[in-house]
């Protein structure tokens, strides 16, 4: 296939498009996910206080058994130091949250009109993909003051496929992001170097319950290209290119849904990987009837 986005796509290893949506359908889909973290019932292992080593074991042990089971539900991941001793809340809930993943695409009506949207259906036919199934979505809050950096990756890492390259991120901006507020920064042609690190399941029984092989390389900071994105719209991410996001040192937030697809087709999905379709849900395709 060569069209423009995907000639740009293999060269650089991303592609920004500007009005995927609309600001009305961003502030759609911010306002539901206030309504969700308003209602939502605050997981047990986070309200957990701890004042022995054996404490602060079992909170680690219960926060990794709660991620690793969460691809078929919606969870809630919080910023450190946002719950008291006592495991009550010392900041605002809605400005508590660094994530809630990985299922949003599946059960939040709103989230998967979005992911199944005529305009991304478009792009992905518009990349050659033949039988792209979405594995996993987040919202990404990036809260203003403690938004933490996320240090230099590549998804690979965490998506694992046999061949590579058939992982790819879309990364919608709900809000304009900003060098200000923590937006993405890329190395472009990283994508063609293949991976150094990946995240993997240990043995059943064993803890921790994912461990890195191998180690993430050093970059040069100074190749890294800010990627400012307006409010609505969407970076085309590919499972191998190296990127990262700094603090958020402003007052904004940047909030973004981030989903990722793989090409089914001739792919090997790693039964190594931290998340893997369950019966409930199997990863589903992004092409509907």
């Amino acid at each position: 296939i060569h069209s423009p986005l995907s000639s740009q796509y293999m060269q650089d290893g991303y592609v920004v498009l500007d009005g995927l949506l609309s600001a009305q359908e961003c502030d759609e889909l911010r306002q539901r996910m206030t309504d969700i973290v308003d209602q939502m019932d605050v997981p047990q292992h986070c309200r957990t206080t701890f004042s022995t080593y054996h404490d602060e074991q079992l909170k680690t042990q219960g926060n990794a058994d709660y991620f690793i089971t969460s691809g078929d539900k919606i969870r809630f991941f919080f910023e450190k130091g946002v719950f008291d001793d006592k495991g009550e809340f010392i900041v605002p809930r809605q400005r508590s949250l660094n994530k809630v993943g990985h299922a949003l695409h599946a059960y939040e009506p709103l989230y998967k009109k979005v992911t199944h949207s005529p305009r991304i259906q478009g792009i992905a036919k518009k990349l050659g993909l033949v039988s792209p199934v979405i594995l996993q979505s987040m919202f990404i809050f990036k809260q203003p003051g403690i938004g933490g950096e996320v240090t230099p990756h590549q998804d690979a890492t965490f998506l694992y496929t046999e061949p590579l390259g058939r992982v790819m991120g879309v990364w919608i901006a709900l809000e304009d992001a900003t060098v200000n507020n923590g937006c993405l920064w890329f190395i472009p042609g990283t994508q063609n170097s293949g991976i150094s690190r990946r995240m993997v399941r240990t043995p059943p029984g064993t803890f921790p319950l994912t461990d890195f092989i191998g180690r993430e390389q050093t970059y040069d900071d100074e190749k890294f290209i800010p990627v400012p994105v307006k409010k609505g719209g969407v970076v085309l991410i590919h499972g191998e290119v190296v990127h990262r996001s700094a603090e958020n040192t402003s007052e904004e937030s940047r909030h973004v849904y981030t989903f990722h697809i793989m090409e089914s087709q001739d792919t090997r999905w790693s039964p190594d990987n931290w998340l893997q379709p369950t019966e409930e849900l199997p990863f589903p395709p992004l092409y509907t009837k």
